[in-house]
């Protein structure tokens, strides 16, 4: 049987999935997935609860649970559900407690990274430290939960 290449999506164990999937949207220029029209049809069937929901700019969504795409990535058009490139977050109860084991490098090129560390402070990223170790220069941040991440 032949392998073929696997989808993928990175979950992000948050305690703030909206919060986490605005401020990611953000830093990468990536959508906000909007599954509204098929969590309204699922409330119509009666086959989800109002308590499992919130309302976020004025649309159901899942409560624990809200994920960002790539804009040029297709959208299962039934769902709402990026097919791409995407981030999952979900709403769990503990907070973090160490550092990432995983986590996502920026690449913008040495001649735009004081400016996109700037921008990325401004909407709630923190800078940890600016590393230069072995030919990597690049600014550790945390997001607005913690989550370190890189900019170089």
């Amino acid at each position: 049987m032949p392998l073929h290449p696997l989808e993928w999506k990175v979950v992000v164990d948050c305690a703030d999935p909206h919060r986490q999937a605005g401020f990611w949207a953000a830093a990468l220029c990536y959508v906000v997935e909007d599954n509204s029209a098929f969590i309204e049809r699922l409330l119509a069937r009666r086959a989800v609860s109002e308590g499992r929901l919130v309302v976020v700019r004025g649309r159901h969504a899942w409560r624990e649970l809200a994920a960002i795409r790539h804009p040029a990535d297709p959208v299962d058009a039934d769902t709402g559900t990026g097919l791409g490139r995407r981030l999952l977050f979900q709403a769990v109860p503990e907070p973090k407690t160490a550092k990432n084991r995983l986590h996502l490098d920026l690449h913008v090129g040495r001649h735009r990274l004081a400016e996109e560390v700037d921008r990325l402070t401004h909407i709630g990223a923190t800078v940890l430290r600016t590393v230069d170790d072995r030919g990597s220069h690049h600014v550790t941040m945390a997001d607005p939960e913690g989550n370190e991440f890189d900019v170089q």
